[in-house]
């Protein structure tokens, strides 16, 4: 497996969560759960454990009528993000690569069933 490859960035609520803070310098709670098509909760939950590995950080705000929850990506989390990122390019690559030519290797042929 690629060194690069995040495990705990590869869940799909966190990857969904990154991939949508990646182009942004904030965003607020509302839209990351609505984009990412998630309940409060579930939100909450990947934002904790995004917070806790460093990842993202959370800044709440008072406004007149409300608390507003910001979010955005540390340093550490874009760093880790775009690693992740490049290594499912690579991954993906490799899967369009060019068919090797047949090994016509008896053993082979046997393992395979060819």
């Amino acid at each position: 497996m690629d060194g690069a490859f995040d495990e705990f960035l590869h869940v799909p609520a966190r990857l969904t969560v990154v991939a949508l803070l990646a182009p942004t310098s904030w965003a607020e709670f509302g839209f990351l759960r609505d984009a990412a098509g998630t309940s409060d909760s579930a939100l909450s939950k990947q934002l904790s454990a995004l917070a806790g590995k460093g990842y993202v950080e959370l800044r709440k705000e008072k406004t007149t009528r409300a608390q507003r929850t910001l979010v955005r990506l540390t340093s550490e989390g874009r760093d880790a993000f775009r690693r992740h990122a490049a290594a499912l390019e690579r991954i993906a690559a490799a899967a369009h690569a060019p068919e090797p030519a047949a090994d016509n290797t008896p053993g082979l042929r046997r393992a395979f069933g060819t």
